[in-house]
């Protein structure tokens, strides 16, 4: 088993972290680099990096807001981002696919949601696809409802957990 660390991301992180999300999600739905950048440098302790050997695997970010709209786009460039606000909103989970099966997103989450619930945020959103909608309920979170997000051409579903 190789050692595993957490870290918050650095602004040379960037170029790394656009690789694995553009090799793990579909079309349109990855982010940018500019937007990775940009979530980066606004809230470096809402981007956590899992390290396996030292090699960055996978990451989570998030962004903090009072009042949560899931389908608001312009909050995946932190606009209407409030770091002392007590809601996470969650908007990349990836593991890089040559890493994938190891178990690594639910270690990765498993830190995230401790590091929130430290910081003293009270819930935590996200959106996934259909076929995720189990691994996130037993990670502890609850089926919301579908999303009105057709982010990247696609449909997804809001889940939230209570910290």
């Amino acid at each position: 088993m190789p050692a595993l660390t957490f870290r918050n991301a650095l602004p040379a992180d960037a170029a790394r972290c656009f690789e694995i999300e553009i090799s793990a999600y579909e079309g349109d739905e990855a982010a940018t680099l500019e937007k990775i950048a940009t979530r980066i440098s606004q809230y470096p302790q809402g981007f956590l990096i899992l390290q396996a050997d030292g090699e960055l695997v996978g990451f989570i970010n998030c962004g903090c807001a009072f009042d949560v709209v899931m389908s608001d786009e312009a909050f995946k460039e932190l606009v209407g981002h409030s770091p002392e606000a007590p809601n996470v909103v969650i908007m990349s989970v990836v593991v890089d696919p040559a890493h994938q099966g190891k178990g690594y997103s639910k270690v990765l989450m498993t830190e995230f949601v401790q590091r929130m619930r430290d910081m003293g945020k009270q819930t935590i959103h996200l959106m996934c696809k259909a076929q995720h909608v189990p691994l996130y309920e037993r990670m502890g979170y609850a089926y919301v409802r579908p999303s009105p997000s057709d982010h990247g051409g696609m449909a997804w579903h809001e889940m939230v957990r209570s910290l």
